[in-house]
């Protein structure tokens, strides 16, 4: 058997029993579980001639994520909206995979993101469109992964900040877009891009940290605004949040804890998003990316309440469900087995296997082949480490703007 794998002999006796009850939900997870085990069952065969695997596609991917940066199919019409996401989502999984691109199409990617920047601030979804704080959080990210002075010097650092000021709500939270939806997305957007280009005041983010707090929910997990359900998206945007805050003590750290370690599936090793719903890839990220900032918190607290070895999930599982079930063989990865390939989930899967694989000390814990081994991500910006400090480090140099409220 190949380094790292669990024995599914013995993982199949964590298949899903409905006690003679079947309902709607328990008929998908069983199927979803028999799609999982085929698989299984054919890499335990296949690693009998193959003692590498299983293996990451990473050729295979990179060549339909590169062919992505200039042709999209159809299907793709509906995210016209998102374009500063479709280049963040390929520049990162690029990243990850340790590919590089030529400094004539890092370039022309740059100048692209450049106008989809708002005259007033802020970048919108595509050339044209209203500022968004969703696309201002990817283009902020793709321009920090291309990491040269031309990409840092796109970002208008000053009416950034007046973007911010002007989504920002009296109660620390922040809408979206002008006269758009309030939501904990929001909040952690406009964090994140402050302190990656020290836009960052006190005063702009007055009272955040209690409105954030306010979202946990009784499960433990956050949601997107108080009073509705903890969710693996807006969980991981909550705790990031208070983390950039420095204020994760205003949340129930153990009771955010026993949601988020419950959501790993004891079959199929990946992650749900809510509770009783079904795996899912990008949830490798969203759930997985947590359990760093985790760590951090609980080691501040008691250095000796955690293991330093590794982080609070099943590190191999993930990979095992990531590598095994995830890949589609012509490159791009899955949300489950029979999905279609999309560069969202290639993005936030790998973000998650590189988690899974990389700790805070010692050697990188890879299931499979060493070839698997991406490179490391910032677990709070979802940035590669690398490309993340350098653009902190450009940043800092930089004074910070004074803008007030208009």
């Amino acid at each position: 058997m190949a380094a790292n794998v669990r024995s599914f002999e013995a993982i199949k006796k964590e298949r899903f029993k409905d006690e003679n009850c079947p309902t709607l939900t328990s008929k998908e997870q069983m199927k979803v579980e028999e799609s999982v085990e085929q698989l299984f069952d054919l890499f335990s065969k296949m690693v009998e001639i193959d003692i590498d695997a299983p293996n990451l596609l990473r050729i295979n991917h990179a060549a339909f994520l590169k062919k992505s940066l200039t042709y999209l199919p159809n299907a793709y019409q509906c995210l016209d909206a998102s374009r500063p996401w479709l280049c963040y989502w390929i520049l990162h999984s690029l990243e990850l995979l340790d590919e590089t691109l030529v400094p004539e199409d890092i370039s022309k990617i740059a100048q692209f993101l450049g106008k989809c920047q708002s005259p007033n601030g802020g970048f919108a979804g595509g050339p044209g469109q209203f500022a968004h704080l969703a696309p201002t959080y990817a283009a902020v990210n793709a321009l920090c992964t291309l990491g040269t002075e031309e990409a840092y010097n796109i970002i208008d650092r000053e009416k950034l900040q007046k973007f911010l000021w002007s989504v920002r709500s009296p109660d620390g939270a922040f809408q979206m877009h002008s006269g758009g939806e309030v939501d904990i997305r929001g909040v952690y957007c406009a964090l994140a891009v402050a302190r990656l280009t020290n836009i960052y005041t006190d005063a702009l983010f007055d009272n955040s940290a209690n409105w954030i707090a306010s979202c946990q929910t009784y499960e433990g997990g956050f949601s997107g605004s108080p009073g509705m359900e903890a969710h693996g998206g807006y969980a991981f945007c909550g705790l990031a949040a208070l983390s950039l805050l420095g204020k994760e003590q205003l949340c129930d750290i153990k009771s955010f804890l026993r949601w988020i370690v419950n959501r790993q599936m004891r079959f199929e090793g990946g992650f749900q998003g809510r509770t009783n719903k079904l795996v899912d890839g990008c949830y490798s990220f969203w759930q997985g990316g947590a359990f760093p900032l985790l760590h951090r918190i609980l080691v501040q607290e008691d250095e000796n309440a955690v293991s330093m070895e590794q982080w609070l999930f099943h590190q191999e599982a993930l990979q095992e469900y990531i590598l095994i079930c995830c890949q589609n063989s012509s490159g791009g990865l899955v949300d489950k087995p029979t999905k279609p390939r999309d560069i969202y989930h290639t993005c936030y899967t790998l973000s998650g296997l590189s988690v899974a694989q990389h700790f805070v000390r010692g050697k990188p814990n890879v299931v499979g082949s060493s070839n698997n081994e991406l490179a490391p991500v910032h677990p709070i910006y979802n940035v590669g480490l690398e490309a993340a400090l350098n653009a902190l480090q450009y940043f800092q140099q930089l004074h910070v703007p004074q803008t007030k409220p208009s």
